[in-house]
């Protein structure tokens, strides 16, 4: 920063082009520029002479000093800011804190001043030190905590009674990455890195980050339940700021989990909120539907797919649950109308239904204000298709999405390998289902049997016999297959149920007979099925 102590005065933050942050960098009066994240200068106005990248430069005359007092509020002792070289003094008249930073000698090379209305500026050159207190400390031990800012430093060193490394980022969470990398061999040299960074999410977000930088298990993240170790000593929470230290999770890439860390997920009973489905024997053989998880329903064309999906969302309804409904081979009319003729026992759409009885049947169904629909005829892009469910779970409060059918998805591309599309949509549907906590039902088509009879004749279903990709079964938790012999006078409206996969159980085959009534539109399980 170039320029006397008066010449120039902060204004403002504004926003960093040099890294992007969004009110890291700081404007002066004279109209100059310093970001306190990736350390850019930016020249006065009128300042002929050349800025140069990362140079923010005044001579160790210009520096200030002050006195070692304890910061009452902070509740932070004599003896921690004298032992951190942590002063308070007056600076252009205004009370300033003065954090000295030093080389790993311990040689001032730059001040960072925080004014009581919390200005925020830099003297000398901030990138020649190293990380905050890095000089107190020796170059190898047990074990060295990072947190984001001199203050954090100062409050953990003092719950440890300064008998444990303690350093400080220089630049915040902005900064960390940097910070760390140029510090590395120094870090390494610990059998432990803790990083202590601040609670919210560019905090959690920089401790990931530079856990990465690490050797394998040597990084560690404690979680504070307030903002920073700052908040948690004067909150007069030491005892718990020291736990967060001891309890602090050694870090592992996403996916990768310690046995050792899941006794709280073992050993507690976990209840996951499951509604049964109409049928008894079904419910028996998969134990209801499950937030969280993925069935599939998948039968030959016409055998009552999307008939059973509507008996599941009735019964769903009936429950109290919240319905979101993906038809796209038909419209939101009649996916509502086939809703409202399973409360009446009648086909809404085919019977001349007096008003009152419609009235009745809407207010039992659609207007409950627990059925929301994608309102859209035909195929989709899977990208759009994922944002509409997401927002019926996250915008609309549905606790169960059916979707009608997974194949039309992929229906009107042209070209491209429609497999591998339907394995990229698995995929997502499957992180859709545990991240927002749903259950997702999903109608899929099977593939013509090998052999003179099809699925229409009555032929037994199978996972081999999905269409379109393995992933369909792979990725679903219960995958129901239905059974009926359209050819048979006698036995057209009878469809066995099959349990083709169960995640939940591992029990599969036969799970019940559903009768189709022609005259109500109901499919009802075969009473000389249902055991007592």
């Amino acid at each position: 920063m170039s320029g006397s102590d008066d010449e120039s005065e902060f204004i403002q933050h504004v926003p960093c082009d040099s890294c992007g942050s969004s009110d890291a960098n700081s404007l002066y009066s004279d109209g100059h520029t310093y970001c306190f994240a990736c350390e850019t200068y930016g020249k006065a106005d009128g300042d002929q002479e050349q800025a140069t990248e990362n140079v923010v430069s005044l001579a160790p005359a210009n520096f200030v000093s002050g006195e070692y007092k304890a910061l009452t509020k902070r509740k932070l002792t004599e003896k921690t800011v004298r032992l951190w070289d942590y002063q308070s003094g007056i600076v252009n008249g205004k009370p300033t804190q003065i954090a000295n930073h030093k080389t790993k000698e311990g040689q001032t090379v730059s001040q960072k001043l925080r004014t009581s209305d919390k200005e925020f500026s830099v003297r000398g050159v901030l990138k020649d030190a190293g990380l905050y207190g890095q000089w107190l400390w020796r170059d190898k031990g047990k074990s060295v905590t990072v947190v984001e800012g001199e203050l954090d430093a100062l409050s953990l060193s003092q719950a440890f009674d300064h008998k444990w490394p303690v350093v400080s980022l220089k630049t915040g969470a902005a900064g960390a990455k940097r910070d760390i990398k140029k510090e590395l061999e120094w870090l390494e040299c610990f059998e432990s890195v803790v990083f202590m960074f601040d609670a919210d999410d560019a905090g959690q977000k920089a401790a990931l980050e530079c856990a990465t930088l690490l050797s394998p298990r040597k990084a560690k993240i404690a979680r504070l339940p307030l903002k920073d170790a700052s908040d948690m000593l004067q909150a007069g929470r030491q005892k718990e700021l020291v736990d967060a230290f001891w309890s602090a999770k050694t870090f592992t890439p996403d996916g990768i989990i310690n046995g050792a860390d899941l006794w709280e997920e073992v050993s507690t009973e976990k209840n996951v909120e499951t509604l049964p489905y109409p049928y008894v024997e079904l419910n028996e053989k998969v134990g209801g539907c499950r937030i969280g998880e993925i069935v599939t329903i998948t039968a030959g064309s016409g055998l009552g797919k999307s008939q059973l999906a509507r008996e599941f969302a009735y019964a769903f309804l009936n429950q109290g649950a919240t319905i979101g409904y993906v038809a796209l081979e038909e419209s939101s009319k009649r996916t509502g109308q086939g809703l409202m003729s399973l409360h009446l026992n009648k086909l809404v759409h085919l019977e001349d239904i007096p008003k009152a009885e419609l009235r009745e049947a809407f207010d039992a169904t659609l207007g409950t204000g627990r059925v929301f629909m994608y309102d859209h005829w035909g195929s989709t892009e899977s990208d759009n298709l994922l944002n509409k469910i997401r927002y019926l779970a996250r915008g609309c409060g549905c606790k169960y999405i059916i979707l009608d059918h997974i194949s039309i998805v992929v229906s009107g591309m042209e070209g491209g390998d429609e497999r591998r599309t339907i394995d990229t949509l698995m995929t997502n549907l499957r992180s859709l289902a545990e991240e927002l906590n749903i259950g997702l039902l999903v109608i899929s088509h099977l593939r013509r049997p090998s052999g003179d009879k099809g699925h229409e004749e009555g032929v037994a279903t199978s996972l081999s016999q999905l269409r379109g990709s393995a992933a369909i079964g792979q990725l679903s938790d219960i995958v129901i297959g239905l059974e009926r012999n359209q050819q048979d006078p006698e036995a057209s409206d009878v469809t066995t149920l099959r349990v083709l996969k169960n995640r939940w159980s591992g029990v599969t085959g036969v799970a019940g007979t559903l009768v189709y009534d022609r005259d109500t539109g109901r499919m009802t399980e075969q009473e000389d099925d249902i055991p007592f």
